[in-house]
Order: structure tokens, then C-alpha cells, then sequence
């Protein structure tokens, strides 16, 4: 991929205008500031996701079915096989939550692929200056993406087993104790370990994510500047060009493996966790 757009920053300046959100400033500090482009595209392709499995729903027929209807049906009866496998209990939104989350994420991965000056370029036919279109590629989205598992983690536990039980695992387990002295003595103990254990899990799922999403994106700005600048009459430029094309189509295959990768992980972490919770200790 050639790219033809001048930076006046050279190749600093070009990726720092890559890496740079649409942001509206709320006056109150960077900690608040709010990412447009990361909150339209997570809507959009939420949407998106909703109305294609609405029409294949409406469409499905128990003839020989489309395409499409075969392809959706492979996915449920995998994510559906992988939930039994995982999830011990009996929840009915546990294997629609687990879809969810596998197509949401491997969409919002799949933006990625796109060529980097693709959208940018279209938003700014339109004054919009800076557009990123990975939204997990931003730590704010997969933050929040992890807090709504945390959340759900902690509802889950509360219904499968009620708050008393729920609150007293917090200082019951993982260290048991039959006399009263001693569950007292490692009340607090166990008390510390499993705020450690409850902060690590958003932690661990919304780092990896944006981890591993951030530095496809930035390997992909990377190979998008061989030719930054570059002028025809030169012949490093065919060479680099070269270059550029077979690193990019070499990377986009192992990418393909990584946004899916990324989108399995995710969803089978938030059954195990969520199978955990209901678990009494």
C-alpha cells in the first residue's frame, strides 16, 4: 500500500496523527475526555451486528438454508458447544452473551485490517481531522468492556448464591478454617486475596486486548511509512514499495489469526469467570 498523503512531521508526526482520536474535551482534564470515533464505531458495528443476526433470525428456514444462515449456525452451535464445555451451571443468557461478545470484538478487531488512511482520508473530506477506527484499540473501550464482565461476575454470584453466601466467600475462601478463631484470624487474608483476584480479571482482559490491538495497528502505520513521502522518480521508492506490499499482506495473515485469537480469548475469559462466580466455595 502506497501512501501518497504528506505529513508535515515526517514519520513522528505521521503516526502521532494516526494515533490521535476524535476527542471532545469535556473541560475537565484528559481523564474525561470523550473519544468519538471509538464510541460511533462500537455503536455502529454493534448495530450492524444486531441487524445481520435479526435478518438471518427472521430469514431462517429449516429447508437447505443460504449461506449466510450456515455460517451463523456453524458459529452458534461452536459457541454454544464451548459454553457447555465451560459454563457447569444453568443460565439461558450465558451462550447469547457469549456470541455477543466473539462477533462485537472480532468486528471491532476486523477494522483494523482496513488500510490505515482508508477512513481517516474519507473523514476529512468531511473537516473531520483525526479518526482512529480500532476501537479496541483504545484503552478506554476494552476498560470498559471489562468493567460491564466485572459487573456481570458480581450479579452472577449474588443470584446464583445469594448475598449472605456471595459476601462470605469474601472471607471464607481460599483458606478455610472449622473453628471460629482461626476463620477470624484469616478473614482478612482472604479478604486481600480475592480484591486481587476480582481486580486482576478486568485488568488482565482489557490490557490484553488493547495490548494486542494497539501494536497491530502501530505495526501497520509502521509499514505504511516505507513509502511516506517517497517520490516516483526514484527507484527506492519501487523497492520499497515492494517491500511494503509483500510486509503488508504477510502481516495481514498473521493478523487475520491475532483479532480472532484476541475475540476467542475474550469470550471464553468471561465464561470461565462467570462459571467461577456461580460456583459456591
Amino acid at each position: 500500500m502506497m501512501v501518497e498523503e504528506e505529513v508535515s512531521g515526517g514519520v513522528t508526526g505521521y503516526i502521532k496523527h494516526h494515533l490521535t482520536h476524535l476527542t471532545v474535551d469535556t473541560g475537565h482534564g484528559a481523564f474525561w475526555a470523550i473519544h468519538i470515533d471509538s464510541i460511533f464505531f462500537t455503536l455502529a458495528i454493534s448495530a450492524l451486528f444486531i441487524a445481520v443476526l435479526s435478518m438471518v433470525a427472521r430469514r431462517a428456514t429449516s429447508g437447505v438454508p443460504g449461506k449466510l444462515q450456515t455460517a451463523v449456525e456453524l458459529l452458534l452451535e461452536f459457541v454454544d458447544d464451548m459454553v457447555k464445555d465451560t459454563y457447569h451451571g444453568k443460565n439461558k443468557f450465558i451462550a447469547p452473551l457469549a456470541i455477543t461478545i466473539f462477533c462485537i470484538v472480532f468486528l471491532e478487531n476486523f477494522m483494523d485490517i482496513l488500510p490505515v488512511d482508508a477512513l481517516p482520508a474519507a473523514a476529512k473530506l468531511f473537516g473531520v481531522e483525526h479518526l482512529r477506527t480500532v476501537a479496541t484499540a483504545d484503552l478506554n473501550t476494552t476498560v470498559g468492556m471489562a468493567l460491564g464482565v466485572f459487573l456481570l461476575i458480581q450479579w452472577v454470584g449474588i443470584t446464583h448464591k445469594g448475598i449472605g453466601t456471595f459476601v462470605g466467600e469474601w472471607f471464607t475462601a481460599p483458606f478455610h478454617a472449622d473453628s471460629v478463631a482461626f476463620k477470624v484470624l484469616l478473614a482478612p487474608i482472604n479478604f486481600a486475596f480475592r480484591v486481587i483476584e476480582e481486580v486482576v480479571r478486568p485488568l488482565s482482559l482489557s490490557m490484553r486486548l488493547f495490548g494486542n490491538m494497539y501494536a497491530g495497528e502501530l505495526i501497520f502505520l509502521l509499514i505504511a511509512c516505507f513509502t511516506l513521502g517517497a517520490a516516483l522518480n526514484h527507484v527506492s521508492t519501487y523497492v520499497l514499495g515492494v517491500a511494503q506490499f509483500g510486509a503488508g499482506v504477510v502481516w495481514t495473515v498473521f493478523h487475520y489469526l491475532i483479532i480472532t485469537l484476541q475475540a476467542f480469548i475474550f469470550m471464553v475469559l468471561t465464561i470461565v469467570y462467570v462459571g467461577i462466580s456461580s460456583e459456591k466455595h
